[in-house]
C-alpha cells in the first residue's frame, strides 16, 4: 500500500494510474504477452486486465493483435508511444523506489530485495486473483 501510495503521489497529473503503469511495465517487459497469461502475472482478474489493457489502448500506449495460431487470443505489445511514455516515467518510477528504500544500507536493499523475491516465489499459489477472498457463508 505504501509503495503504490508513493508512485501514485509521483504520478499526480500523469493520467496514469498505478494499476495502468504496471500492465504497461508487464507488456514492455513481455511484448506479445497474451492478455490471459498477463492476467496471471499482474494478478488481477481477467475482467479488470481486461479493462486496462482497453484503457492503456485507448491512450494509444498498447495495441492488441490476433494470435495466428489461435484466433481468440489477444496478443499484446506497446506501441511507439507506449515505450516513449514508459522511458519518460520510468527515471520517476525509480526514483520512489530509492526514496522507500533509502532507510536501508546498499547491502541491506540488496538482502532486502532477494529475501522479498524468495516469500513471493515460495507463496506465489496466494498471488492470484480472488486468493485471500472469504467463502460466502450458507444460511
Amino acid at each position: 500500500m505504501i509503495s503504490t501510495a508513493v508512485i501514485a503521489e509521483e504520478f499526480e497529473g500523469e493520467d496514469m494510474p498505478v494499476s495502468q503503469w504496471a500492465v504497461l511495465t508487464i507488456i514492455e517487459a513481455n511484448p506479445e504477452i497474451d492478455q490471459s497469461r498477463l492476467a496471471g502475472v499482474v494478478s488481477i482478474d481477467k475482467t479488470n486486465t481486461g479493462r486496462l489493457v482497453d484503457e492503456l489502448e485507448a491512450k494509444g500506449l498498447v495495441e492488441r493483435r490476433v494470435n495466428e495460431a489461435d484466433r481468440r487470443v489477444w496478443m499484446l505489445r506497446c506501441t511507439p508511444l507506449g515505450h516513449k511514455v514508459r522511458k519518460r516515467l520510468r527515471p520517476r518510477a525509480l526514483a520512489t523506489q530509492e526514496m522507500l528504500l533509502s532507510c536501508l544500507e546498499p547491502a541491506e536493499r540488496e538482502l532486502f530485495i532477494d529475501l522479498m523475491s524468495r516469500v513471493v516465489t515460495a507463496n506465489e499459489k496466494y498471488a492470484r486473483p480472488g486468493a485471500g477472498r472469504r467463502k460466502p457463508k450458507s444460511r
